[in-house]
């Protein structure tokens, strides 16, 4: 532990880094930087946080994660003068080919995660601690030091409302090893924020919480916070330091003033600024304290199980009516047996998403994010980074509002599996808010993304092994109704990621239908029906909506194309299929895209599917209809 005078002066070149950087760069967030470089350094190099340089990857290391991404020059600059970087490293500051970049990104070997997108952080933080607290409930750790997990909070971004979904829930779990630190500077991007310096209200908020709270009058004073830092914390409750502190601090021209956020000092004022820092000593070394390394454990956060498709799972006769969601729960118990870092998340729907199945025989690696699907996508993220593979689920229409937390996940490099239920109209009589109608949508358009989409409850159970083994982002979408079984077990064998299954086709076909998920089932029936009037037309199911399989879409492309979809036409299978066709160069015969075009209400599913033309009728009719053209022609 370094002594005060030692960390002023760390401070001061901490502060020449930030300014030489950002100014070199020609953007950056100097002023948001400067503001909590005394509650930073002095965590760093004379406080609680414990972190081995030569290791970043180790779970006996504490996690910094900077909540407020903007101030990245000042991560920066801690790890500069750490020594785990050089001058050239910060020159390079916000270049194309540089880890240094303008928000921390997981590039960046010291910060596990992508943060920028405010408000997310301390749920990223809390995630972790949940999984650093799972992994060593079992180990006998010679250090009997639990890791801790520190936040690094601006007051701009604790008006986002998923910081006190994570601020209930920490509380809730009693996560004593995550602490936030909350730089109280008073102004935001614009100008003063909500609360100003008013650090009592924000005491009595995350009072209210359940947090044990401690304020730093003055967030810029070595000693007052390295005595708070020292005192001794509760063990069963999170704990966040709240310090007054001045934007721009250590340069005059830029303390406390507006119209500086997001601007860096211009070149030709750099030497004034530097000049009131003082002389700095470019030779100092900030030592960080090493966790013990007798007790070194490895995190692998890419922890995925590739062979969970040859388990032996529940089998379902065919025929046998039973919703995919339902097969979702049991397939959930299966690959949990076999695989320990498997964790599952649930926003209160446990009981309908059937999660709750893996919370009876796992009840240690469930987590009840209660009505919060924000939160929970970003404690999922954490998790993962702890090396835990998460599945989450709600209603598919609830993950939407959970977008910005899983469009910021791909930036982490993370493996994350959703589960969304209750999709489409064909949920029934809860009505338009509870139909998850823009799912595939927004999980489309995540990049390299995964999803699929089961018909029957055999086949959600083989897909569902698929996503376990499957990188990245993953979605698969289950529906409310029961559903009879098509696929025996050993058909659902040959599934795989970006194919589908022809169930019906023949020499005289006169056109195909593509579709997935219920509107199969519809279009099976059609089929039937339009067979009585001696038209046949092909089935397939596309259960891999991304990828897609191509080749298939393109065996077919000389038919007349139908597709018939429970999903809005905008980003759903009509648009993939398309898609898929331009890919291969080629256009269809025709092509007729059945999806919801009506804004939907309650009814039953045989109902609504009626009233936005998906069901059996309107395939028979839509088929008719081209069957009529090419007669006529």
């Amino acid at each position: 532990m370094q002594s005060s005078q030692e960390i002023q002066e760390l401070c001061k070149l901490v502060r020449h880094h930030i300014l030489t950087s950002t100014t070199h760069a020609g953007s950056g967030h100097p002023t948001s930087s400067l503001s909590a470089v005394e509650l930073i350094t002095t965590l760093f190099f004379s406080g609680p946080y414990h972190y081995n340089i030569d290791e970043p990857h180790i779970l006996n290391n504490d996690r910094f994660i900077l909540s407020k991404g903007h101030a990245s020059p000042l991560l920066y600059a801690l790890y500069r003068v750490a020594g785990a970087l050089t001058d050239d490293d910060l020159m390079k500051l916000r270049d194309h080919n540089s880890r240094l970049e303008g928000h921390p990104t997981p590039l960046f070997p010291y910060h596990d995660v992508e943060t920028g997108s405010l408000g997310q952080g301390l749920s990223i933080g809390l995630g972790m601690a949940l999984g650093i607290n799972l992994r060593t409930k079992n180990l006998e750790l010679r250090t009997n030091r639990k890791p801790i997990v520190f936040v690094l909070l601006g007051d701009s971004e604790v008006a986002e409302g998923q910081v006190w979904e994570a601020a209930e829930l920490a509380s809730h779990y009693k996560t004593s090893n995550l602490i936030a630190i909350l730089d109280v500077n008073r102004l935001g991007q614009r100008g003063e924020t909500m609360l100003g310096w008013d650090l009592q209200t924000y005491a009595d908020r995350f009072k209210a919480f359940g947090w044990n709270v401690a304020i730093i009058e003055d967030g810029h004073n070595i000693d007052e916070i390295q005595k708070a830092y020292q005192q001794t914390l509760p063990d069963n409750q999170p704990t966040i330091f709240i310090a007054k502190t001045i934007k721009g601090k250590g340069v005059s021209f830029l303390e406390n003033k507006e119209g500086w956020h997001g601007k860096p000092v211009p070149k030709d004022r750099l030497d004034e600024a530097l000049k009131e820092l003082g002389e700095v000593n470019y030779d100092l070394v900030g030592k960080i304290n090493s966790p013990d390394l007798n007790d070194q454990i490895s995190v692998v956060s890419d922890n995925l199980n590739t062979d969970s498709r040859e388990l032996t799972t529940t089998q379902y006769s065919l025929g046998e009516n039973i919703a995919t969601r339902q097969a979702y729960g049991d397939a959930l118990v299966e690959l949990g047996k076999s695989d320990d870092n498997l964790v599952v998340l649930d926003a209160e729907m446990s009981n309908s998403t059937f999660s709750e199945k893996f919370k009876r025989v796992f009840p240690n690696r469930f987590f009840e994010m209660f009505i919060a699907e924000q939160n929970m996508v970003s404690v999922a993220l954490g998790l993962s980074k702890i090396g835990f593979k998460p599945f989450i689920s709600t209603f598919g229409s609830f993950l939407t509002r959970a977008f910005d937390q899983i469009r910021m996940s791909q930036y982490s490099y993370v493996n994350l599996t959703f589960c969304g239920s209750h999709v489409g109209v064909s949920m029934g009589q809860d009505g338009s808010s509870q139909m998850g109608l823009e799912d595939i949508s927004m999980f489309r358009c995540v990049l390299n993304s995964t999803i699929l989409y089961p018909s029957d409850a055999n086949s959600a159970i083989q897909q569902l092994k698929l996503l376990h083994g499957q990188k990245g982002i993953n979605y698969l979408r289950t529906t409310r109704a029961t559903l009879p079984v098509l696929y025996t077990t050993e058909e659902t064998k040959s599934m795989k990621i970006g194919g589908s299954k022809i169930l019906r086709q023949s020499q005289n076909d006169k056109a195909v239908v593509f579709t997935a998920g219920i509107t199969l089932h519809e279009a099976l029936k059609a089929r039937e029906a339009l067979k009585n009037e001696g038209i046949s037309v092909a089935i397939v199911d596309l259960y891999s909506i991304k990828p897609i399989d191509a080749e298939t879409i393109k065996k077919f492309a000389h038919l007349p194309i139908i597709v018939v979809e429970d999903h809005y036409a905008a980003g759903g299978i009509g648009e993939a299929v398309l898609s898929a066709l331009a890919s291969t160069k080629l256009q269809a015969k025709s092509f007729d895209h059945l999806c919801v075009h009506n804004i939907p209400h309650s009814g039953t599913p045989e109902e609504n599917l009626h009233y936005q033309e998906i069901d059996a009728s309107a395939i028979v009719k839509a088929v008719k209809a081209l069957h009529s053209i090419s007669h006529s022609i």
